[in-house]
């Protein structure tokens, strides 16, 4: 080994190496080597001839999606629920944020606490609270309903409500943690740049408007690029657990991953499944590029890449 190779390895800092070694193994064991099964849309899975034996067949795992008569249904659930969903919640999560930076540090932690709870409730949880809620039977809105005299409907037959009601759930789920991103990069602002707007008489709104949403301008665009990129993938869990799959809300709450898993567990073909998986990926990764790339026209010192 020479001495400049000697010199190269000694100012490696090993400790740091180390420390980012288990993440990095995570990343190349579930992010690139399964890369490798990119060729499984492309074929007619058998088992007994393994992924590179099984036979060819071009794209027609994706005319089974795309020749569906749900095709438009599903594709029109996906984009406009997670369309309402990212735009809700970014709205919601700005507020939230500078109410917080409002508040002193001890009144913070109370409410950053009850905020981010959510966050770790599973959907399979969140689906008994809303179902011990609005349950045709003993639902605690049901039995209120019926104390004022009213005739209570059974909501998992009535498609036109679950929009709200799916809207409502993911942000009592997600709001918390964006709030407590924006709020982070609010922290992060020179007190004096307040102190100086105060002097010349700045109001409140004056200061959110004119310093505090222009600094956190930059990190509203990286997540909001960030959540476009995945507008054609679904909260599973979400539009599975909470509908309780239930085949009446079809018309409103069925989206591309629900719809897949359903047809995975009746053909049991991961071929299909995978030509989906592929075709979202794939339409994120444009949707991505082409919103980066709008902002980088426009600021480019606000773009991701």
């Amino acid at each position: 080994m020479t001495n400049k190779r000697i010199v190269k390895l000694s100012k490696i800092n090993w400790g740091l190496v180390i420390l980012a070694l288990p993440g990095m193994i995570f990343l190349i064991a579930f992010y690139y080597i399964p890369l490798f099964g990119i060729v499984i849309p492309f074929k007619q899975i058998d088992y007994s001839k393994g992924i590179l034996g099984s036979d060819w067949v071009g794209l027609k795992n994706f005319k089974f999606f795309f020749g569906s008569q749900d095709a438009w249904r599903i594709t029109r659930n996906t984009l406009g629920l997670n369309f309402i969903f990212i735009t809700l919640t970014m709205i919601l999560s700005v507020i939230m944020a500078l109410l917080l930076f409002e508040l002193g540090r001890s009144a913070v932690k109370i409410y950053q606490t009850a905020l981010f709870v959510p966050y770790f409730i599973s959907w399979v949880v969140a689906s008994y609270i809303l179902y011990a809620m609005i349950s045709p039977e003993m639902g605690a809105v049901t039995n209120m309903m019926k104390s004022m005299g009213k005739i209570p409907e059974n909501l998992y037959y009535k498609p036109e409500v679950w929009p709200v009601i799916l809207t409502l759930a993911y942000l009592w789920k997600n709001v918390g943690y964006m709030t407590l991103l924006f709020y982070t990069a609010l922290i992060g602002i020179d007190s004096s740049y307040f102190e100086a707007a105060a002097i010349d008489g700045a109001g409140k709104i004056q200061l959110m408007l004119k310093i505090s949403i222009p600094y956190i301008k930059p990190v509203i665009i990286m997540m909001t690029l960030l959540q476009i990129g995945k507008i054609f993938y679904s909260d599973f869990g979400m539009f599975y657990f909470l509908t309780r799959n239930s085949g009446g809300l079809y018309a409103t709450t069925d989206v591309i991953d629900t719809y897949v898993f359903r047809a995975l567990r009746v053909t049991g073909d991961i071929g299909m499944s995978s030509a989906v998986g592929l075709f979202q990926s794939f339409v994120g990764l444009i949707l991505v590029l082409t919103s980066n790339l709008i902002v980088k026209k426009s600021n480019p010192d606000h773009a991701i890449f």
